[in-house]
């Protein structure tokens, strides 16, 4: 179920020198086991008498014991190769002992390398010799080690990069980080085109080192004094439940009364919350209604979860849907069919979620909210008059538009989630991330800056202090506190929040996880784990890939002193976590809810859907380190 924890970090174990003969040829018999091909032995003997030869012309090479070394070309590095994987035998192995870097711009249908040139008009490239070639862009999974003088990204591989110098290590760094800001924006990283992207107010975005972080300060519950060891082995995990789902899971929906729900296309199955995870009750078969012909993927419990909104995406593959199927839980039938309607026009959403974030144990919630591209709204089941609806006699009932706003182009809704109070964050394809208040639906109250790549899914903490955004290849953590002119501390869902802002956090994978996970598997549906009730924190956050459920501890990526901040440029970055390793492609992870926590783990069981199995996966109290 875990993996266990990697070579990648280690330092390598040569000198910064030249290397001399006898070194060379132990680094390059050591490589051949990485080779497609591997170069036979046999030219030893004669490699030998050429040698012989050589020196028997007395010729004179210069000495690194008596004379100065030869001059490091331009963008000279060390390139190395992790093989092995993540099993005992793993290691870091030298690729080329003395190569070179270059960062070039070229066309994006352009093979011809002699083309290649500053002046091209396409993304910029990555080169290291002849062995790599890359885009520049967060997809390498870039990891700092700068007490090493070091980097390592994925490229096809796991590789990494010694530098010679200190000030050659920063020069690489700010000039990767330079032209990722240029391939996303298509703008030259001056301060002023950044301040142009991420706006004055936030200074974090552009100068990490110059923000305001004593959010992330205030924030620590109990201040690490030491900061735990790398958090990455299955450790204090232990898996409760592990049941056969009956293959075509499409959608996991937890409660946190008595049951929670696995959807498929045929139906839903029934599973009793526990202490210790859910076990499974029945299979209910969809009645009613056409969903046999439409597979739901997304449900949203209400009325105390005994009903359960099903959204089905449009027959063209967009994540949009025109109407809702209403189940009734306990009888397994489809109630209703409701249509999403404004003026009298057929309208389309692609994502709803409750008012509030324990909206779905009140009996009588009747609204919900809805979102689509340029839409946010609050959706009712009752008629105008505040009555419901008559199901039984409405030939085709309609959704009432009971507030928000349709905005008239380019803000490219993609997902949402509401705190306790009813505010509302939005993330968006662009990377914004806005922040509306439970008054006002117009007009945002605060708008995140986007990083350059979309936001796939979004929750924030029931308090609305913390803000989770999931991308592609990486998570980014917001705090949105701050101090309003009176001295007052707020969110910035109730106020604009200045610049006192602090530089956002990221959690990533490390290269070596990140290539284990796929390259084409990416992040989805990060969440913190699940509180309902002021006063209580959040502990843990959790996020999918591939067949990994990456479980970061709340507290520790909110410690500025944490390890994983040392040597860092840039916006921080988290790589500590505990990997949850599945045998098939996970379709969600989520924490149950907080009141599911036993005397001997502070925290509710974890729950991870597969196809074909869900488990329930309990978590110690004891914390590493």
């Amino acid at each position: 179920m875990g993996t266990s924890q990697s070579r990648e970090g280690r330092e390598f174990t040569d000198s910064d020198s030249d290397y001399d003969e006898q070194d060379q040829e132990e680094v390059e018999d050591e490589y051949q086991d990485a080779q497609t091909h591997s170069q036979p032995h046999s030219h030893s003997t004669q490699l030998d008498e050429v040698d012989a030869k050589l020196k028997a012309l007395k010729l004179k090479y210069p000495s690194s014991s008596s004379s100065p070394s030869q001059p490091l070309p331009k963008n000279s590095v060390k390139l190395y190769l992790h093989i092995g994987g993540n099993t005992p035998n793993a290691k870091w192995i030298l690729s080329d002992k003395r190569t070179f870097y270059t960062f070039v711009k070229i066309e994006e249908d352009d093979e011809d390398e002699d083309e290649q040139n500053d002046a091209a008009q396409g993304p910029w490239i990555l080169k290291v010799g002849s062995k790599i070639r890359a885009r520049v862009s967060t997809e390498l999974q870039l990891k700092m080690f700068g007490d090493q003088r070091r980097v390592d990204f994925v490229s096809n591989g796991v590789w990494a990069l010694k530098f010679p110098t200190d000030e050659a290590y920063r020069k690489f760094v700010t000039e990767f980080q330079d032209h990722t800001f240029e391939n996303v924006y298509g703008l030259s990283p001056t301060e002023e085109n950044k301040i142009k992207v991420y706006g004055k107010e936030f200074i974090g975005w552009v100068k990490p080192e110059a923000a305001d972080d004593s959010v992330w300060e205030d924030a620590s519950e109990d201040g690490f004094r030491k900061s735990p060891e790398p958090y990455r082995s299955r450790g204090d995990l232990m898996e409760e439940f592990e049941e056969a789902a009956n293959g075509g899971i499409q959608t996991l929906t937890l409660g946190a009364l008595d049951n929670s729900f696995l959807v498929n296309d045929t139906g839903f199955h029934v599973y009793r919350n526990f202490d210790k995870g859910i076990r499974k009750g029945v299979d209910v078969k969809f009645e009613g209604g056409n969903l046999r012909e439409e597979t739901p993927n997304k449900a949203l419990l209400m009325r105390a979860e005994t009903n359960m909104m099903l959204m089905s995406p449009l027959n063209n593959g967009k994540p949009h849907a025109s109407k809702l199927h209403q189940l009734d839980i306990e009888t397994g039938k489809i109630v209703t069919e409701w249509k999403f309607e404004k003026d009298g026009a057929d309208i389309t959403m692609r994502d709803i979620t409750n008012d509030t974030k324990g909206s779905q144990l009140d009996p009588s919630e009747s609204t919900f909210l809805g979102l689509d591209d340029n839409r946010l709204c609050q959706w009712d089941m009752r008629d105008r008059k505040g009555i419901v609806q008559n199901i039984a006699t409405a030939s085709s009932p309609v959704l009432h538009w009971s507030q928000g706003h349709q905005f008239s182009r380019g803000t490219n809704f993609q997902c949402f989630a509401t705190t306790g109070d009813g505010s509302i964050v939005v993330g968006s394809l662009d990377g914004k991330i806005r922040l509306y208040s439970k008054t006002s639906m117009r007009q945002a109250k605060t708008a995140f800056p986007g990083l350059g790549s979309p936001i796939t899914s979004v929750d924030v903490t029931f308090d609305g202090k913390w803000v989770l955004g999931t991308t592609d290849t990486y998570l980014v953590l917001i705090c949105t506190l701050f101090t309003d002119k009176d001295g007052k501390t707020k969110t910035g869902f109730g106020g604009r929040m200045g610049n006192r802002i602090g530089a956002p956090r990221l959690l990533k994978l490390t290269p070596l996880d990140s290539h284990l996970a796929g390259t084409t598997n990416k992040f989805h549906g990060g969440h913190f784990s699940w509180v309902t009730e002021n006063g209580k924190q959040e502990r843990h956050l959790v996020a999918t890939v591939g067949k990994f459920s990456v479980i970061w501890d709340f507290q520790q990526v909110k410690n500025s002193a944490h390890e994983c901040y040392r040597n860092q440029e840039g916006l921080k970055s988290c790589y500590c976590y505990k990997i949850i390793l599945k045998d098939e492609s996970i379709i969600e992870s989520r924490f149950m809810h907080d009141k599911f926590a036993d005397s001997d783990s502070p925290e509710a069981p974890l729950v991870v859907a597969t196809p074909m199995k869900v488990s329930s996966i309990s978590m110690s109290g004891r914390r590493t380190g």
